[in-house]
């Protein structure tokens, strides 16, 4: 109403989860184009703008314009029509006042349905509390929310490259309207990938599907490592379980601090983490091979989780190796390709293991259509893009290194060191993590992890942060310096 131009329809840049009507505008804002639905060019989508269907029509443009025209389209065609059908005629007349006014980041949703409208509740929720429990409780989809710059998944955002991903595009239509290939072929195409004998390899839909799995198998007592991703302990009986949790003050742990723990426990199995989530504690190589030859001197199976291993500065700290698997027939070894090459929609997740016994086990205990086409295509061609993986890894290793330091730099704020994609943070200030995390999703439309829930240590307060592109890292440093003063 502030704008002092006569007539307006307000618009918003186009967003993928957008629907129905949009418009092109010019350097002018003078609208060019109505683009109905069925009119719609994916091509085109830099293009276009959202009509929000929100007007200002002034008193000369109804009476002169919008109304007869009106009129004359219902007496033509009927009302079962768009009202933005006359719209679209009337932006063809030379004396059309018709201006486009660009939203700059206000929040709006249209509601159509029943999954617009949760959306919509999760936007708009007065509670702050309760509005980031619906976002947390969503496990992602974060791209049906406008604007959103989600710090709390983790994945490796310098990878896939534009041209793997054009290469993906390409065979879109191919790969939507044909089966993929069954358990046994897609174990043939990862092994070939990791370069491992094909019998020691199953593909899972995530690296969750193979946790449950594979945790059904485990029996007697289970030790974990905690803090730690949920995901394993979870999947198993509590009063079986026994954990060990680091006493120094920044969560570090050594291979020697987990075999002096365990041995003795009669633990039957062994969950590990390498970096560990949340805290980004590595163990070199070297050491975790001690451990599994400690684990197989004691009958123990070690569950080894390496999905945030490649950003580590150790190169070549892979397990997945026929000659280790062999060495350790009591090691099985889960990666996570979602997370590792920035794929999570596609759902790939992998575990090798030289007990066989086991291999075939798991793939007959997932469906045998349990990877999509999608998913099968991107191990089909990942090979030809090792060096693009390689360079995208040394980008996280940097942007990492950037953002931990921006970080410490800020009063009130502790990094501790990580040799993951993420970096667990101390706040040391007045304000607590549940309180962070709210405002900055509210205030900042940035979503991170509040440890609150899952780390309890005398009152401490801590977050956990993705690593992202050098913008978006340079977005949440700069506020959460203007919340912490």
């Amino acid at each position: 109403m502030e704008d002092p131009r006569p007539t307006l329809a307000l618009v918003d840049k186009y967003e993928s989860w957008m629907d129905g009507t949009v418009v092109k505008i010019d350097e002018d804002d003078d609208i060019v184009a109505f683009v109905p639905g069925k009119k719609f060019k994916y091509s085109d989508i830099d293009e276009y703008y959202k009509t929000v269907n929100i007007y200002k029509f002034s008193k000369a443009f109804s009476r002169t314009h919008y109304v007869p025209f009106l009129e004359a389209y219902v007496k033509a065609l009927g009302n079962n029509e768009y009202y933005e059908q006359v719209l679209r005629v009337i932006m063809h007349l030379d004396d059309s006042e018709l201006k486009a006014k660009r939203l700059s980041g206000q929040l709006w949703y249209e509601i159509d349905d029943i999954q617009d409208l949760d959306i919509a509740e999760s936007m708009f929720l007065p509670d702050d509390d309760e509005q980031l429990y619906r976002f947390e409780a969503r496990y992602g989809g974060y791209w049906r929310y406008p604007s959103l710059i989600d710090f709390c998944y983790l994945v490796n955002p310098y990878y896939p490259p534009k041209r793997l991903l054009d290469e993906m595009r390409a065979s879109f239509d191919t790969l939507v309207t044909q089966y993929p290939s069954g358990m046994r072929v897609n174990a043939l195409l990862a092994a070939k990938t990791f370069g491992i004998d094909p019998r020691r390899m199953v593909v899972g839909n995530g690296a969750a599907e193979l946790i449950k799995s594979l945790v059904g198998t485990l029996t007697g007592t289970v030790g974990f490592v905690r803090p730690t991703f949920e995901e394993y302990p979870n999947r198993y009986v509590r009063d079986r379980s026994v954990s060990f949790v680091p006493e120094t003050d920044g969560f570090s742990y050594t291979a020697d601090d987990l075999m002096a723990f365990f041995a003795g426990t009669g633990i039957e199995a062994l969950v590990l983490i390498n970096p560990d989530n949340p805290t980004g504690n590595y163990l070199p190589k070297a050491d975790v091979l001690r451990l599994a030859a400690w684990c197989g001197e004691q009958g123990i199976r070690l569950v080894y989780d390496e999905s945030f291993s490649d950003f580590a500065d150790e190169g070549g700290n892979t397990l997945i190796d026929d000659g280790i698997l062999a060495a350790h027939p009591t090691l099985v070894v889960v990666k996570s390709i979602s997370k590792s090459y920035g794929v999570p929609g596609v759902r790939l997740g992998i575990a090798a293991s030289a007990d066989t016994e086991l291999i075939a086990f798991m793939r007959r205990d997932v469906s045998i259509w349990n990877i999509n086409s999608f998913g099968e295509f991107f191990l089909q061609i990942a090979e030809k893009y090792k060096g693009d993986y390689a360079k995208a890894l040394v980008g996280l290793r940097e942007s990492r290194s950037e953002l931990a330091a921006a970080l410490a730099s800020i009063d009130g704020l502790r990094v501790l060191p990580s040799q993951a994609n993420y970096l667990m943070v101390e706040l040391t200030g007045p304000m607590g993590s549940r309180t962070l995390a709210k405002r900055l999703l509210t205030e900042r439309r940035i979503l991170i992890k509040d440890l609150s829930k899952k780390i309890k240590r005398d009152g401490r307060q801590f977050i956990r942060v993705a690593v992202r592109t050098r913008e978006d890292n340079a977005k949440l440093v700069a506020a959460i310096r203007d919340m912490l003063g």
